[in-house]
């Protein structure tokens, strides 16, 4: 046996400085201290800084240079990112953040997010334990959703890829597997599929990749909870059976981009069943309430779905990127993406054992050790935890929903599902366009305050003010800066 401890030559040690690697590695130690503590400070410090600031054209100006032919020392790039990176982030760590649906992240998925770094593993592939990270993830999304064991899952970016990913495994599962040679376009039968059009801009782009087409994505009318008309979408699909169309998918959803409403799940599982169509739930953010035993209820028949797309970096807390994509039927998941080919030579032992690999239930060859900081968040919150978190969002949603229900010059836009608050402000002169553009300018102005950060949608034509209350640390302190900050605002205006 080669003895790995077994010391280098007396070339190898000459050579050893002209590795990437610190050449004092005391001093950098030292530093990278310094720069995990000035983060671990950011983030327990988070409430004394704004959520937001505008980027000042000096700083943006910095980030137009051309590419460095010489190093800097580390301390004197860290430097600079606490000046001129650090002031001007996104701010969703922020309480006070509540425009789209970001999460908030916690310290441990940060540490662990160093951890993955560190080891720098691929997780395409082969024998090794960071793979059986990723698998036990798998084993606890399964028991999450109850899925049977054969259900596979896979880390990818986020949901949007997620959602790709299910619509390809519904097309081939429909076409047959040949289809990814032979081409869409070969197939004697033209796909159909169905959604809300409340649905998410990801879906109809899926299709668009995906070789269908985003106008063979029928967009079915909302009810005035904003979820899908089961009538409606049984007329579509009997209608496109008629004109000698194949219907395949049908997308539902769970916690819809705008309100947070939820589809109802158990009857489109009954009917996908009927229908024997793909059932397949865009479950973003709202898919982990399954968590929160008060709000699981609300996803009944989402366990009975084909594939679910999630994201753990939205109510699971974990830093960016961490999206899932849950499959019922793993055989099918695999005969989607699986490629054989002589450099992915598969071996009974060594470091090519342990098949079927990650690459074979998606697109990617390179992937990031993704699940750790997923591992980390469960093991050490616990699913209990992160479902208290959820449900303290929604009740945090019921509270802004209240004091807007009672403060006279808002007006609530749409029915409080799940964490998702859409109001307006009522000018005096509430003719359409003056109202939009009051606001508009509200959100953008509580933004530029650096107190609150909402967002802005439409809803029935009209520019209506969002919070998202997807951050664990929001409170109702945020709450009222909102109501406070819209109310004062749109005096002003």
């Amino acid at each position: 046996m080669i003895d790995p401890t077994e010391r280098t030559s007396k070339a190898s040690q000459a050579e050893a400085h002209e590795t990437l690697d610190p050449e004092n590695w005391s001093e950098f130690r030292t530093q990278a201290h310094r720069m995990l503590d000035d983060m671990l400070g950011y983030i327990e410090n988070i409430r004394e800084r704004p959520v937001w600031q505008p980027i000042p054209a000096a700083v943006r100006a910095r980030f137009r240079s051309p590419a460095p032919r010489q190093g800097e020392e580390l301390a004197q790039v860290h430097a600079e990112f606490m000046q001129n990176v650090l002031l001007y982030a996104q701010g969703n760590v922020h309480p006070g953040f509540m425009g789209w649906v970001n999460g908030g992240g916690t310290p441990v998925g940060m540490v662990a997010e160093m951890l993955a770094a560190g080891l720098n593993a691929n997780l395409g592939g082969r024998d090794h334990i960071p793979v059986e990270v990723e698998r036990q993830v798998i084993q606890w999304v399964r028991e999450i959703f109850g899925f049977p064991e054969g259900a596979s899952g896979l880390f990818v970016t986020g949901t949007s890829m997620a959602n790709l990913i299910a619509v390809l495994i519904a097309r081939d599962a429909t076409l047959g597997f040949d289809v990814r040679h032979s081409g869409v376009a070969a197939a004697p039968r033209r796909l159909t599929a169905y959604t809300s059009n409340t649905v998410h801009s990801c879906v109809p782009k899926a299709m668009d990749i995906a070789g269908i087409g985003s106008d063979a994505l029928r967009l079915i009318p909302a009810d005035n909870r904003y979820r899908i008309d089961l009538k409606a979408l049984e007329a579509a699909i009997q209608r496109d059976r008629a004109a000698g169309l194949t219907p395949f998918l049908v997308v539902g959803t769970a916690g819809t981009v705008n309100t947070g409403s939820i589809d109802d799940l158990a009857s489109l599982a009954e009917l996908c069943r009927r229908e024997k169509l793909w059932f397949h739930v865009d479950g973003a953010f709202g898919a982990l309430a399954r968590l929160a035993p008060d709000l699981a209820p609300r996803l009944d028949g989402i366990e009975r779905a084909d594939s679910v797309a999630f994201d753990f970096h939205k109510w699971g807390q974990a830093p960016y990127d961490a999206g899932f994509v849950l499959v019922r039927d793993g055989e099918k998941h695999r005969e989607a993406f699986v490629s054989p080919v002589a450099y992915l030579h598969r071996a009974a032992r060594g470091l090519a054992a342990g098949s079927p690999w990650p690459c074979d239930f998606g697109p990617d060859l390179s992937r990031g050790f993704r699940a750790l900081k997923v591992w980390f968040t469960l093991k050490t919150l616990g699913t209990e935890r992160l479902g208290a978190a959820i449900s303290r969002s929604c009740a945090l949603a019921r509270y802004l929903e209240s004091r807007v229900k009672a403060t006279t010059e808002l007006e609530l836009m749409a029915p409080v599902e799940l964490n998702i608050v859409c109001f307006r402000y009522r000018p005096q002169d509430s003719s359409p366009e003056n109202s939009d553009r009051v606001n508009e300018e509200i959100a953008i102005r509580l933004q530029e305050a650096g107190i609150v950060a909402p967002s802005t949608t439409r809803l029935g034509g009209r520019v209506v003010i969002r919070a998202a209350i997807v951050n664990h640390r929001t409170s109702r302190a945020e709450i009222d800066a909102l109501v406070e900050g819209a109310v004062t605002q749109g005096r002003e205006l």
